[in-house]
């Protein structure tokens, strides 16, 4: 993960832990959250404040009581 965050590319760091094959590294990008995070961030139009959704009351309370 931290080779991911520091921006080794996927390639080298298959041949690094072995794999035959790229898609082998694939679950590792899955699962780092701040690589999402970074790229859906980059997605985000530039009118748009940056942030995370917060839901409101009424909603929380209505998904609780399905």
């Amino acid at each position: 993960m931290s080779l991911l965050r520091a921006g080794v590319d996927t390639t080298v760091i298959a041949l690094w832990l072995g794999h035959a094959d790229t898609r082998s590294t694939q679950p590792y990008l899955h699962a780092d959250m701040t690589i999402k995070e970074r790229a859906l961030a980059r997605t985000t139009p530039p009118h748009v404040k940056p942030g995370r959704y917060r839901p409101n009351d009424e909603l929380l309370a209505f998904l609780e009581g399905l």
